[in-house]
C-alpha cells in the first residue's frame, strides 16, 4: 500500500495540533453510589466527559504495564517499529554490592496516547511483517494518519481492539494461551498461540454453530467455554439453538429431554457470571430458535414470564415489609408476657395484623417465622424491598436477562399465517410433528411477549438468505447479538466507524473530496 499523508506532516508527528488536559472520572448508580473513580489521566481537550470517562474506565490497561520499556530487536523491522518489553532496572543488594536484574514495576495507561500508539502501533507492525507497505515511509505515515484519526475522533475501532490490540507489541504483556487460534501470514496455515497477547482476540463478535451434543466438540458445554473465552476479551456471540432436541425427547442412553429452555437458562447464568465485574463490558449474547421447534412457544414467552416474576419479588417484597414489619411491632409494643404477646388468641392487635398479611398473601411459613423471632426478643427486621431497576437483584434472581432472544421466521411460516393455517412443530431426533398449533396463535404470542418485554425479535431466514453471498457454503442461520452482523456460522466481524461530523464543513455542507481522499488511502 502506498498512503499519502492528509492529517500529519512527517516532521512533527501526529499530536503536535492536538491539545490534550488533564481529565479525571467517576461513575455513579442512579441512587448516588460511586461505583469507581480513576486516577488523573491525559485526554484529547476536545474529548466529552462520557468519552474520557470510556476510555478510563473500559480502555485504559489497568495492570501489568511496564514504566520502562526496550525494543525487541528484529532484523526485517525498523527500530522505531519493533515491539518493546519491560526494561530490567540494574539494582545493588546491600550487603555485598553485586548487581542483580530487577523487572521494572508496572503500573496502569494513564495517558490516551498510550492507547493510541499501541493500536495504530500493532497495526502497523502487523502490516510490515505481512509485507502490505510499499515502502518504510508508508508505514509511518499509517502509523502516524492512524493516531492523529483516533485522537481527533475521527475514527475508531470496536471495543476488543481498544481492549487487547497492541499489549504484546507495546509493553511485552504475555500471559497463558486462552484457547484463541490465528491464521500464520506466511503459511496460510490456522496455528493456535501460545499466548494470551500475541495474537489477541480483537474480533467484535462472532455467530458460533451448537450440535445437539451435550459435552463434546462443538456441543452445548463446548459452546458455554467458548462464549466464556469471547466475554472474556470483550466479544459478543450469538448461535442458533434449534438444532438442540426437544422437551421430552428421547435421549440415546434412555430417558427423555429435559429441553430447550433447561439449556438456555444454564447458557444464561453462565453469560451473567461474566459481565459488569470485568474490565472490558458485559456479556454480549444472542439466542435464536426456530418458528417450527417443539419448545418454541416456551421461549417466546420465556422472557415476559420473568418479567412477570420481577413484578411479583418487587411488589412482594413491598407487602412482606409492610406486613411482617407491623406484626413483629404488634408483638413488641405489647403490655404483658411475651408468649402472650405473640399468641394471636390473646393479642388482638397481633390477630389484626396476621389476618392483614393473610388477605394479603403473605405466606403463613413467614408469618410463624416472626413470631419465632419475637419470642427470641427479635425488636427489627431486616426485610430487603426489590426495585424493578434492570440492573437489580430482582433481575439477578431471574433468568433470560443476559442475551437477547429471537424467533427465526420462515416463508412458509408466514404464508401459513396469512392463509390462517395450522403449524406443524418438529421434533428434531426424528422430523415427526410434536404438535400442530395455529400459525396466527403463534404469532399473536410473538406480539405480545415482545410488547411487554421486548423480546423476542424476529428474523426472516428466507429474506436474509435472498442476499447470502456465500451460500454455497452454508446457509445464515443466526446473527450476533445486536443483528447488525448476519453471516454464516463460526464466523466473527471487524467492526469500525468513521465519524461523518467530523466531514462537515462551515456551511454544513459533505466534504466528499475529502471523504473520498480518505477512503481512498486506507482501502
Amino acid at each position: 500500500m502506498q498512503i499519502k499523508r492528509h492529517f500529519t506532516q512527517a516532521k512533527d508527528g501526529p499530536y503536535a495540533e492536538i491539545a490534550f488536559k488533564t481529565a479525571s472520572s467517576e461513575l455513579r448508580a442512579l441512587d448516588g453510589r460511586v461505583l469507581s473513580t480513576s486516577e488523573e489521566f491525559a485526554a484529547p481537550e476536545g474529548w466529552s466527559q462520557m468519552a474520557c470517562d470510556i476510555l478510563s474506565q473500559k480502555y485504559f490497561r489497568r495492570a501489568g504495564v511496564p514504566q520502562a520499556t526496550r525494543p525487541v530487536k528484529e532484523d526485517d523491522v525498523p527500530e522505531w517499529l519493533q515491539r518493546r518489553e519491560a526494561k530490567p532496572s540494574r539494582s545493588k543488594t546491600k550487603k555485598t554490592g553485586t548487581k542483580t536484574n530487577q523487572t521494572e514495576k508496572t503500573s496502569a495507561e494513564n495517558d490516551a496516547r498510550q492507547v493510541f500508539d499501541r493500536l495504530a502501533g500493532c497495526w502497523t507492525y502487523w502490516g510490515w511483517k505481512g509485507g502490505y507497505f510499499n515502502a518504510e515511509s508508508d508505514a509511518r505515515a499509517f502509523y502516524d494518519e492512524m493516531r492523529f484519526m483516533l485522537a481527533a475522533q475521527i475514527a475508531a475501532p470496536n471495543s476488543p481492539q481498544w481492549f487487547n490490540t497492541g499489549l504484546h507489541w507495546a509493553y511485552g504483556l504475555t500471559g497463558p494461551a486462552q484457547g484463541h487460534s490465528y491464521v500464520d501470514y506466511r503459511t496460510g496455515e490456522l496455528c493456535e498461540s501460545v499466548n494470551a497477547y500475541e495474537h489477541p482476540q480483537p474480533h467484535a463478535c462472532f455467530i458460533q454453530s451448537i450440535k445437539d451434543d451435550l459435552v463434546g466438540d462443538g456441543g452445548i458445554m463446548d459452546l458455554w467455554v467458548r462464549e466464556a473465552r469471547l466475554f472474556k476479551y470483550g466479544s459478543g456471540t450469538g448461535s442458533n439453538f434449534s438444532a438442540l432436541r426437544g422437551k421430552n425427547e428421547p435421549l440415546s442412553g434412555g430417558g427423555s429431554s429435559s429441553g430447550l429452555l433447561s439449556f438456555l437458562k444454564m447458557g444464561d447464568v453462565s453469560a451473567g457470571s461474566i459481565k459488569s465485574g470485568g474490565t472490558t463490558r458485559r456479556a454480549a449474547k444472542m439466542v435464536i430458535v426456530d418458528i417450527d421447534h417443539p419448545d418454541i412457544e416456551a421461549f417466546i414467552d420465556w422472557k415476559s414470564s420473568e418479567e412477570m416474576k420481577v413484578a411479583a419479588l418487587v411488589a412482594g417484597s413491598k407487602v412482606l415489609k409492610k406486613r411482617l414489619t407491623a406484626i413483629l411491632r404488634s408483638c413488641v409494643n405489647c403490655d404483658g408476657e411475651i408468649s402472650v404477646c405473640c399468641d394471636p388468641s390473646q393479642n388482638a392487635a397481633l390477630k389484626r395484623e396476621i389476618t392483614a398479611a393473610r388477605r394479603d398473601g403473605v405466606p403463613a411459613g413467614a408469618i410463624n417465622r416472626v413470631l419465632q423471632l419475637a419470642l427470641q426478643g427479635i425488636e427489627t427486621l431486616e426485610i430487603e424491598e426489590f426495585t424493578a431497576d434492570w440492573d437489580s437483584e430482582a433481575y439477578a434472581t431471574v433468568s433470560g436477562q443476559n442475551a437477547n432472544n429471537s424467533v427465526r421466521i420462515s416463508d412458509k411460516f408466514m404464508r401459513a399465517l396469512s392463509k390462517d393455517e395450522q403449524w406443524d412443530l418438529i421434533r428434531r431426533t426424528d422430523g415427526a410433528v410434536a404438535k400442530s398449533v395455529r400459525a396466527r396463535d403463534l404469532w399473536e404470542a410473538v406480539s405480545r411477549a415482545a410488547w411487554s418485554s421486548a423480546d423476542p425479535g424476529v428474523q426472516y431466514h428466507d429474506t436474509i438468505n435472498a442476499w447470502n453471498t456465500c451460500s454455497n457454503d452454508g446457509a445464515i442461520t443466526a446473527s450476533n447479538p445486536c443483528s447488525e452482523y448476519m453471516f454464516l456460522d463460526n464466523t466473527a466481524c471487524n467492526l469500525a466507524s468513521l465519524n461523518l461530523i467530523k466531514f462537515l464543513k462551515e456551511d454544513g455542507s459533505f466534504d466528499i473530496d475529502a471523504f473520498e481522499r480518505l477512503r481512498s488511502k486506507f482501502p
